[in-house]
């Protein structure tokens, strides 16, 4: 049963995964490589993972992608960021589900990132009518282990953070 409780938590993440999400787009990474973001919103997707639930943590990044594209994105990024962001978090949510006490954390994230980039490249080569783009994979493939490490550590910190001073979270899935 949804709470008004839960509710207002889930608001909250799809609020934080949504503002980050745009907050990122006015960063300028030291290098300028098309399509290499650092995926700050994956940080609330992975807290969503671990505290909320699968079933949120789907629904929050549908909605996060859908209000990002609403806010500037446009139909092309609503497409990409769907497609990585769905693939990220069903992969992360089967390694959390299947393998948490053999990996980390930052490991999960790792994989998502990847996935991510892999989902994204997929659509631009649908667009662009030519699988040749995927010469462009392991530039993404070596963005996305940086990146997928940073949200990762910022995950895991988050994570023990939220477990060690709040009550939200004491049971791991909120009631």
């Amino acid at each position: 049963m949804l709470t008004t409780r839960r509710l207002v938590i889930i608001s909250l993440f799809v609020a934080q995964a949504t503002a980050l999400n745009l907050v990122e787009r006015f960063f300028v990474l030291p290098i300028a490589i098309p399509g290499v973001k650092l995926g700050l919103a994956n940080i609330i997707t992975m807290l969503a993972i671990l505290l909320l639930g699968f079933k949120e943590a789907i629904f929050i990044v549908i909605v996060r992608c859908s209000l990002a594209a609403l806010l500037g994105g446009g139909p092309f990024s609503f497409l990409f960021s769907i497609t990585g962001g769905l693939l990220s978090a069903l992969v992360m949510i089967l390694l959390w589900k299947k393998l948490s006490s053999h990996i980390s954390i930052i490991s999960i994230s790792l994989v998502g990132a990847v996935v991510h980039n892999i989902g994204q490249l997929f659509v631009a080569s649908i667009i662009v009518q030519d699988f040749r783009i995927y010469v462009y994979l392991p530039v993404l493939l070596v963005s996305a282990l940086i990146t997928g490490c940073i949200v990762g550590l910022v995950t895991q910190h988050s994570y023990n953070t939220l477990q060690k001073n709040t009550q939200l979270f004491k049971d791991s899935h909120i009631t």
